[in-house]
């Protein structure tokens, strides 16, 4: 998943981009709205953490140009206004949730995953397709009743596909999953990801089609 965090306390950004990288989030960083808006026009972002009192303006401001997005990004809003009043505006403006400053990244972490279980198209907290399930809220994958063991990367490439299982994933959409870990990745990488996860979870869970990208399968066999 990919997040736009704006927020323009350099220590606070760089601490809660350390804490989701490791979690296998790639999290883009805007000091102000300016640099809020570049990022949301040149990247697909799955959630924006949205800081309240920015040097160019009120957060709740980039509201309507998120709003305006093919795909709305899920949107949390962090601040250090603790009036209930300024957590309703924020909510009837369009956010997912709120959360008040000092916050624990761990409760950040699990109001993303949270708000991320109820925007997903009939999700279950469990995805099952044939003998494979994958537990988003836990980042737990088991074949056949077994623990399959992946790597931050093949991870960040599985959950960006079972977010939304139903749909086919282009590869600027799963590049975006991975950039950030490296820098930018060369043009084989997504496909040694790919190529790693179908061995691991067999080839017909991940079905290419050509031209367009790939989707999830609901079969371990040989596409």
């Amino acid at each position: 998943m990919r997040i736009l965090l704006v927020e323009d306390d350099a220590d606070l950004a760089d601490a809660v981009r350390g804490y989701l990288s490791a979690k296998a989030f790639v999290v883009d960083v805007a000091p102000d709205l300016s640099s809020a808006r570049a990022a949301l026009a040149g990247a697909h972002h799955a959630a924006v953490l949205l800081d309240l009192h920015l040097p160019d303006g009120e957060g709740l401001s980039l509201l309507p140009a998120i709003r305006a997005l093919a795909e709305r990004p899920i949107v949390i809003v962090l601040t250090a206004r603790d009036q209930v009043s300024d957590r309703i505006r924020g909510l009837d403006a369009g956010a997912d949730d709120y959360l008040t400053k000092p916050y624990d990244p761990a409760e950040l972490l699990a109001r993303l995953r949270a708000v991320e279980r109820r925007r997903s198209t009939g999700s279950a907290p469990v995805l099952r397709l044939g003998t494979l399930e994958i537990d988003l809220g836990n980042e737990t994958v088991r074949k056949d009743g077994l623990a399959v063991q992946l790597t931050q990367k093949e991870w960040a490439v599985l959950r960006a596909m079972a977010s939304r299982p139903e749909r086919i994933h282009t590869r600027e959409l799963l590049q975006d999953a991975l950039y950030g870990f490296d820098g930018e990745a060369d043009s084989n990488t997504l496909e040694v990801f790919i190529s790693r996860l179908r061995r691991k979870l067999g080839r017909g869970h991940i079905l290419t089609l050509r031209g367009l990208g790939w989707r999830l399968g609901d079969s371990g066999e040989p596409d």
